[in-house]
């Protein structure tokens, strides 16, 4: 048998393709998650991979990557070449590049380490490094991509668009041949609008190289702005193949969740209240000035590019970030750096960063949703693990988290349904105040409807929400008032008929346009 041919008859793929996977499965004990998937990528092509959470795409970027092995029977070739299932060396020396959501990068170390590291770096005579070369190097791959970067910045001191090129430049690097098929997983789940066009153009530059591009993303704009093909994955099966021309937003996302999906209205103003959580003089690192007051039952959204201080406010208002000036929640203040505090107080708060501020890896679904309250799930000295098991299965439900087992490990779960997960735990406390920050970063179109129309039952009942976003359709689509920061100062409020996409980004932009006149 030759490299040319599979086991299953197999024939090597057309000139075109520079990836084709066929016939995979994937089981995880007794729960089969990926079902006979094939997925092909042809050169010059963007071809986008999407579906909701638990649908199965991490599992297939893992089986690529040779995090996991798919069961037998399996076929991948990176052009000519078969894949070693489960083999990361392989994978990396066929040209398979990764970028992910999490990027990997170590802070501590500058742009050509981050590039260089773990795979050759150029020597001189005697084996020593000869950083000339590997400076001159990065800074090439950088500028091709579009990123002017100082390549001996630490990575601590780069914004996360920058930090993204990097990583796209340690994609680029060939010490062992060229890459052949770039995979994006969730790159821009937390950059600003300019920072993913500046992406989109590496891409674009990319793809006319005649590399093929994996894009998945659960920001369906991004699909019809940057994709040729899609193939839509639910519930592990392949359900379609498309050209994303002959698509509308409405038909990918009825063939994501095999059903049609409503989009919520604002709640009319009527069901405000006043008085709740008052805001008065909070400056961080970044913000410079900040006051504001949120109504019980209200939703106020703020807005704000990279560097404006929309990214610290919901930490200084837990508490999890320094801040001065203060923070009452119905007249009762809260002293600054007590995030106990502030839980006692009945706030709660789901963090941007979920995987390193919010999620208890070490341990269970259940134990991740009920850690918030733990003295009253109690007996005496002892928690009542049966009125626990049944309020964990309830909230698994209504969020739909994907698989319902309190038991399982979070750390088993997708990016999305660990969203959940976290969105629960304070869900169901009934809190005083909830505070969001990117509360739908990785979660698919479909459970974006169904948090937003919980986060609104809560405003219903009477908890005050603010909701912390770089996304500005989510503001547009769930707050009734979206205060836009502009270098750390409140630059606009806007309400009721003048809220739209177009005026939060154009007050968004105004410092940066502002600074370049």
């Amino acid at each position: 048998m030759t490299d040319a041919v599979g086991g299953n008859g197999s024939h090597p793929p057309p000139p075109d393709h520079c990836l084709e996977v066929r016939s995979v499965n994937k089981r995880f004990g007794a729960q089969q998650v990926l079902f006979d998937v094939d997925v092909d990528i042809r050169r010059r092509e963007v071809h986008a991979l999407v579906g909701h959470n638990g649908s199965g795409k991490s599992t297939l970027v893992k089986i690529l990557a040779g995090v996991h092995h798919p069961e037998p029977g399996a076929e991948i070739r990176v052009g000519t070449k078969r894949l070693r299932a489960g083999d990361p060396d392989d994978a990396y020396d066929l040209g398979l590049r990764f970028v992910h959501q999490d990027l990997g990068l170590v802070e501590t170390l500058d742009v050509v380490d981050n590039v260089l590291f773990g795979t050759a770096y150029p020597r001189r005579s005697f084996g020593r490094i000869d950083w000339q070369t590997a400076r001159a190097a990065v800074t090439a791959i950088l500028d091709e991509l579009g990123y002017a970067l100082d390549v001996r910045s630490s990575i601590a001191r780069l914004s996360l668009a920058e930090r993204t090129g990097v990583a796209l430049a340690r994609a680029m690097y060939q010490p062992r041949g060229e890459p052949t098929v770039l995979v994006f997983d969730e790159p821009t789940a937390a950059l600003p609008s300019a920072a993913v066009d500046h992406l989109f153009q590496a891409i674009r530059g990319v793809v006319a190289k005649g590399l093929g591009v994996l894009y998945i993303s659960h920001r369906l704009d991004e699909i019809f702005r940057i994709a040729d093909r899609v193939t839509v994955l639910r519930d592990g099966r392949v359900v379609a193949v498309e050209n994303v021309a002959d698509l509308d937003e409405r038909r990918l996302i009825e063939l994501m969740v095999g059903r049609h999906v409503e989009r919520s209205a604002r709640r009319p103003l009527a069901e405000r209240s006043s008085g709740a959580l008052q805001l008065r003089g909070i400056r961080t690192r970044r913000i410079r000035a900040f006051d504001l007051d949120v109504g019980a039952g209200e939703i106020v959204g703020v807005a704000g590019i990279a560097g404006s201080g929309r990214d610290e406010l919901a930490g200084a208002v837990f508490g999890s970030v320094p801040r001065r000036g203060t923070v009452d929640v119905f007249g009762d203040r809260l002293p600054a750096g007590r995030t106990d505090r502030a839980i006692e107080r009945g706030i709660g708060l789901l963090p941007s960063d979920r995987a390193r501020n919010g999620l208890l890896h070490g341990m269970t679904v259940r134990e991740n949703l009920s850690i918030a309250d733990l003295p009253t799930r109690a007996r005496g000295a002892l928690l009542d693990r049966r009125q626990e098991l049944r309020d964990t299965s309830e909230w698994l439900d209504r969020l739909d988290v994907r698989p319902g087992d309190p038991e399982r490990p979070v750390h088993q779960l997708s990016g999305g349904n660990q969203q959940k997960v976290l969105l629960a735990r304070w869900l169901r406390r009934d809190p005083k105040v909830l505070i969001l920050d990117e509360p739908t970063q990785g979660v698919d179109v479909a459970t974006v409807g169904r948090l937003y129309s919980l986060v609104r039952a809560a405003a219903g009942r009477g908890t005050a929400v603010l909701v912390c976003s770089s996304d500005t359709d989510e503001l547009v689509r769930l707050c009734d008032r979206i205060v836009v920061l502009v270098g750390g100062v409140q630059h606009v409020e806007l309400t009721g008929t003048d809220i739209s996409r177009e005026a939060v980004d154009a007050a968004a932009l105004a410092f940066a346009e502002g600074a370049a006149s």
